[in-house]
């Protein structure tokens, strides 16, 4: 699981065999676990997160989305 970034308690992932499907980003904190597409940056996925903190990592995504893409395509080749 490559790491694409860490903000605070939230670490920014990928899985490595998920390269088919559309830019995405893992982002964890402890046992939770959320899922965003990152064109256009929404939730696919979430895993324990409430919906405030849900919102602010949303934020941070979209704050960040420019590098997560790039690491992306880095990382999956497209």
């Amino acid at each position: 699981m490559p790491t694409a970034l860490r903000i605070g308690p939230y670490r920014f992932h990928f899985y490595s065999r998920e390269g088919n499907e559309p830019p995405h980003i893992h982002v964890t904190r402890e046992d939770m676990e959320a899922k965003f597409w990152l064109q256009p940056v929404s939730l696919a996925a979430n895993y324990g997160f409430r919906t405030a903190e849900l919102s602010k990592i949303e934020a941070l995504v979209e704050e960040h989305c420019q590098i997560l893409i790039e690491r992306y395509i880095q990382w999956h080749g497209h």
